[in-house]
């Protein structure tokens, strides 16, 4: 009896470290675990973590779309509807204005504005555009197939550039640069909604970066430091390249957040300071709070249909878009990783782990590849 009644206590505890403290990598995994170069590349290959191209014959085999065919002058059109205050309702605001291409490609604002100042209802930020094509969903709650339909949502939003489609029709129509060059690129259609935003869509469809990992990925063993080799190694080892994968390093799923919920929850208000309790080698610290997030539900937004489904975030220039998750609650991307392999993944990371994988995160930071479309 007694025996049985141990086993059942040792059995007790062991459930409660897994789901209410966290699980501790394993030693082998930790940070001062090696691997060669060439093995680390290969393993984030197999894992789907490609090179973004460095021409664009080989960029447009990724990024064409057959229903909205890429052809230069329909690049050109967009960039100068991208870049056009025309398509808000009080000729202000533009696709630039809330993905600023030389900063990320979003605001770095909590959530996004639109015109007449007004903020984003629901206290939602701008997901980057850089690299958006190659993405399989866009907006937080997944609602947008491809880039062309995600560009039809912003021009007609109230709180973003308010026009209604027949609106943004008459604007450029008013235009006569515009209508030339409509005719020569929808010499059928001529200037529509879609044509509209299939224009911006195209010209979006080029705006991809390359970087420090693009080039480690095809040979370069010194485009990265050994931390943010440690830091690739720990985001591959620990599951988040489950989510985060593909060229674009997400945007290819729709996950739900947070998958792990707490009693006690990581606050980011707190910056994680130790209150001398650890677990394993893995610090963190305790609140009291029943939130349906890791920190503040501003903006009460819960994912697609209310039922705390997001896309899953681009992480390429990432530590170029802060602050961080839908609402913009969370202001340093060390904290972002924390809550992340907390509510994800149940681990609880130690400081340098951290640092690592943050490491490896910068090397996803990338300039906007000039391509030679003509």
């Amino acid at each position: 009896m007694r025996t049985v009644l141990m086993i059942l206590l040792i059995s007790f505890a062991v459930f409660a470290l897994y789901f209410n403290i966290g699980v501790f990598i394993p030693a082998s995994d930790k940070s001062t675990h090696t691997i060669k170069d060439e093995e680390l590349r290969k393993m984030a290959l197999d894992r789907g973590l490609f090179p973004v191209p460095k021409t664009w014959a080989k960029a447009k085999e990724v990024v064409d779309n057959p229903e909205n065919p890429l052809t230069p002058e329909k690049i050109e059109l967009g960039k100068e509807l991208y870049f056009d205050p025309i398509l808000s309702k009080d000729s202000t605001i533009s696709c630039a204005s809330c993905h600023i291409l030389e900063d990320g490609g979003d605001d770095n604002r909590p959530t996004a504005i639109g015109i007449y100042g007004q903020p984003n209802p629901f206290h939602l930020n701008s997901p980057t555009v850089l690299n958006a094509a190659l993405a399989k969903r866009q907006f937080w709650d997944g609602r947008s197939p491809n880039v062309e339909d995600q560009a039809k949502g912003p021009i007609q939003a109230p709180f973003e550039m308010g026009m209604t489609p027949d609106e943004a029709v008459l604007r450029v129509k008013g235009s006569e640069k515009y209508l030339s060059l409509f005719s020569k690129v929808f010499p059928k259609e001529g200037v529509t909604f879609d044509t509209i935003t299939k224009a911006i869509g195209a010209y979006e469809r080029t705006l991809l970066t390359r970087g420090a990992f693009d080039r480690f990925l095809e040979g370069d063993e010194s485009a990265i430091s050994k931390k943010a080799k440690r830091g690739l190694y720990l985001f591959m080892r620990i599951g988040c390249k489950g989510c985060h994968t593909g060229m674009s390093v997400g945007g290819q799923s729709m996950q739900n957040f947070p998958l792990r919920r707490y009693n006690s929850i990581l606050s980011p208000q707190s910056r994680f300071v130790n209150d001398k309790r650890y677990f394993a080698g893995f610090k963190w610290q305790k609140i009291e709070a029943e939130e349906p997030f890791p920190f503040p539900d501003t903006g009460g937004f819960h994912g697609r249909n209310g039922q705390f489904l997001f896309r899953v975030p681009i992480l390429r220039n990432i530590t170029r878009t802060a602050p961080y998750f839908h609402n913009g609650s969370v202001e340093k991307i060390e904290d972002a990783v924390r809550i992340m392999a907390r509510h994800q993944l149940g681990l609880l990371l130690d400081d340098q782990q951290v640092d690592e994988i943050v490491a490896f995160l910068k090397t996803l930071e990338g300039d906007l590849v000039e391509y030679k479309i003509r």
